[in-house]
C-alpha cells in the first residue's frame, strides 16, 4: 500500500489560501480504472484512494504512515512570494489618501 504526502495547493477558482497549511496523506491506486461496458462510467474496486486524510505538520503525517506501515512518497511543496503591489486596490480606502477621490 503506497500514499502520497503533500501540502494541497490553493484552488483556481479561489484567491484565500484556505485548506493550504494541512499536510495531506493520499493513498494511491493499486489498480487501473476500468470502464463500465453497460453505462461508460470508470469504476474500480479499490476504495483507498477516497481516503485523504489531513494532519498539521508533515512529521505528523510522516509518523502516521511509519506507525501504520504505510509506504510514502513526499512532495515538498513549491512556495510561491506574495504579490503585493504597493498602491494596489487597497490604498484606494486609505484613510492617508493624497487626493480625492473621482471616477
Amino acid at each position: 500500500m503506497t500514499a502520497r504526502i503533500y501540502q494541497p495547493t490553493k484552488t483556481a477558482m479561489s484567491s484565500g489560501n484556505a485548506k493550504t497549511k494541512d499536510w495531506v496523506l493520499e493513498f494511491t491506486a493499486d489498480t487501473p480504472r476500468r470502464i463500465d461496458p453497460l453505462m461508460g462510467w470508470t469504476s474500480s474496486h479499490d476504495t483507498q484512494p477516497q481516503v485523504r486524510l489531513r494532519f498539521a505538520t508533515k512529521e505528523e503525517a510522516l509518523d502516521y504512515a511509519e506507525t501504520h506501515g504505510i509506504d510514502v512518497i513526499v512532495t515538498l511543496p513549491k512556495k510561491r512570494r506574495a504579490n503585493v503591489r504597493p498602491g494596489g486596490y487597497g490604498e484606494n480606502f486609505a484613510t492617508a489618501r493624497r487626493g480625492a477621490w473621482t471616477h
